[in-house]
């Protein structure tokens, strides 16, 4: 990165949560669509495929989004850098890993997991709208999307099940709503939403494919082109809905 260091005149991003999946997806179509002058990409484990991509364009910086103090750090780097972002993108969740699995009914419910549900997919979304205010205070149309899901949706729930990772995505979309109200006062060309991204081939989902019909198990590279298309068709007036892959509203 050769330009100014504070050249508003480029267009920037930030990818939070680009080590891999859906995240480091966004990383590879944004650099092949010319889409950023400048990227940033943040990771959490340093042993990833983002770190091995070789552009000059790309920044990588570690940040664990349940941390403020690295979050903000992250952000003073880039403010180092420009004055202004025009994409931030939070693919960060967590539905299982060694010790979390969904719970399938209240037996299996603990405090322990639930905060941490809650901590990852929900309360480092809204300390990322926090610390990243300052670079969307701009005049040019500006997006924050979060990465939710459609489980998420309480007027949609029909199943139950998964009482950690619903309620999480609940509160996560309604911190992101109430961001896009304060926003609307703040950084008033920043459009904020939260986006299902459909059934993708990753590891948060790869337990669960199994009854998942193979035309509705879509590749990073379908559910990013997907998403993108959904992000280049918002207006103003779409700031603090909930979008699912295909464009269309999901209730809340």
């Amino acid at each position: 990165m050769t330009d100014s260091p504070r050249d508003v005149n480029l267009r920037s991003a930030l990818i939070v949560g680009a080590g891999q999946g859906i995240g480091l997806e966004f990383v590879k179509q944004f650099l092949s669509t010319n889409r950023a002058d400048r990227l940033y990409a943040t990771y959490r484990k340093p042993k990833s495929d983002l770190v091995e991509i070789a552009d000059p364009r790309l920044r990588c910086l570690p940040m664990d989004i349940t941390d403020e103090t690295q979050i903000a750090d992250a952000i003073a780097e880039i403010q180092t850098e420009t004055s202004a972002l025009h994409y931030v993108i939070n693919c960060v969740g967590i539905l299982h890993d060694s010790i979390m699995q969904p719970e399938k009914s209240l037996r299996q419910i603990n405090a322990e997991n639930l905060l941490r549900y809650f901590q990852i997919n929900s309360v480092g979304g809204v300390l990322l709208a926090k610390q990243v205010q300052p670079l969307l205070k701009h005049r040019d149309r500006a997006l924050f999307a979060t990465i939710s899901a459609k489980v998420g949706s309480i007027g949609d729930n029909h199943l139950g099940g998964w009482y950690g990772y619903r309620a999480s995505k609940a509160a996560l979309n309604m911190l992101m709503r109430t961001t896009a109200i304060e926003y609307k006062r703040t950084c008033p060309r920043a459009i904020v939403v939260t986006l299902h991204p459909g059934t993708t081939d990753t590891e948060l989902s790869r337990p669960f494919q199994r009854n998942v019909p193979p035309e509705k198990l879509f590749s990073c590279d379908r559910t990013v082109k997907q998403l993108l298309t959904v992000l280049d068709g918002l207006q103003e007036r779409d700031s603090g809905e909930f979008f699912s892959w295909d464009g269309s509203r999901l209730p809340w």
